[in-house]
């Protein structure tokens, strides 16, 4: 009985993961369809970028297709009553414990190895991955002897490019992000490059002199470097690179950040945020066990149900926890409710909840608005019968 068990939630699991992860894909792919198109990627490029983007996404998705999986496997068992005939049997709610609880620790250590190790691994090379072809695209784009007006609110110039080693000679840049001037600067050496801790595209500009119009004032500024900062969340959108975040950290480095010699340089908004992704990297792979010993007696109670109507429940009930989850992250980020109140509270409620409902199931009792449900529900088919 238990392999059985265990048999159908993985095969459950693995189809859940595969439909969301490929839905939350697709999705994401959909935002970054600018980002594609100008970085001109093949296809090895984009799934590269897709496989890095994974574990992200991974981490949210695991304990939803973990719950969904429970939740089907014994909406199922229910509707069959193959639950009724093993109770006849003599084998209790609770002896059936052991698969799903096994399953549910499985998903947990998962969870708990992407959200350590495999998210930071993924950020940093997408990130790194990124800022490589947006180098070298750059490269491309930038031809000899023409008026490059590809990046928004910049005309490039430069007589002569070498694509080996991203130098340019006798350069002219017009800068037009400013609202009030613009900038014009003419160098006879440059080079281009890349800032991969902020998301920036760089043009290094050497021994050249700027020129400042504001309305009818021009004013003349010699320079020993010049260098045009341009994000690449404004050339493409969908894309949120900008200084790197605290979830593109490992779990070293985050807990590294919040000692005495690091405040000095990091600001309090900065702080709270890492305090929120230290809890969250534990509360994302605590979800897999909450989760599904929560759905376990919510199949139980709502027996009978269709299997769309199962996964619009259970999907309903994931939006909750999630919900309140979201809440603790804005509040901690806010520094409003302490983040080891805001984010491990929907794990205690979930987790109390689904103790209670498993000690009533095993009764063969059920709360009272489910029983409503089921009530509502009988006479809504009488109505519809026939006559």
């Amino acid at each position: 009985m238990q392999r059985q068990l265990f048999g159908e939630l993985l095969h459950l699991f693995l189809l859940c993961l595969g439909s969301l992860l490929t839905l939350v894909l697709i999705g994401r792919g959909l935002q970054l369809r600018e980002l594609f198109l100008g970085l001109d990627l093949g296809l090895a490029d984009a799934v590269l970028l897709f496989v890095y983007l994974t574990p992200f996404f991974m981490l949210l998705v695991v304990p939803v297709a973990c719950m969904l999986s429970v939740f089907l496997t014994f909406l199922r068992m229910s509707t069959d009553r193959e639950l009724i005939a093993l109770k006849a049997g003599g084998v209790s709610l609770y002896q059936m414990l052991a698969a799903p609880v096994l399953f549910c620790v499985l998903c947990t250590l998962l969870t708990l190895g992407i959200s350590l190790y495999g998210l930071s691994w993924g950020m940093s090379n997408f990130r790194a991955t990124v800022m490589d072809i947006a180098n070298s695209r750059a490269r491309v784009v930038v031809q000899p002897g023409v008026f490059n007006k590809d990046i928004p609110g910049l005309t490039l110039f430069a007589r002569q490019v070498d694509p080996a080693d991203s130098t340019l000679s006798q350069v002219i840049v017009e800068d037009r992000s400013h609202k009030d001037s613009t900038l014009t600067i003419l160098a006879p050496t440059g080079a281009i490059a890349t800032d991969e801790a902020r998301g920036e595209l760089l043009f290094r500009l050497q021994n050249g002199r700027l020129y400042k119009t504001e309305g009818q004032q021009v004013s003349v500024l010699g320079f020993g470097e010049y260098v045009v900062r341009i994000d690449l969340g404004q050339m493409f959108k969908g894309l949120d690179l900008g200084e790197i975040k605290p979830k593109e950290l490992s779990w070293s480095q985050l807990r590294a950040l919040p000692l005495d010699e690091a405040k000095a340089s990091l600001g309090d908004k900065y702080l709270r945020k890492v305090a929120v992704e230290l809890h969250k990297r534990w509360v994302f792979p605590a979800a897999c066990l909450v989760l599904g010993l929560f759905a376990m007696p919510l199949a139980c109670a709502f027996e009978g149900l269709h299997r769309q109507f199962g996964v619009v429940l259970a999907l309903l009930m994931f939006l909750v926890y999630y919900s309140l989850l979201s809440f603790g992250l804005t509040t901690g980020e806010a520094g409003t409710i302490p983040p080891v109140v805001g984010l491990w509270t929907p794990n205690a409620l979930f987790l109390a909840t689904g103790l209670w409902g498993l000690r009533l199931a095993a009764r063969e009792r059920t709360p009272a608005v489910v029983s409503l449900f089921s009530h509502s529900r009988l006479a809504l088919r009488r109505k519809r019968a026939p006559a």
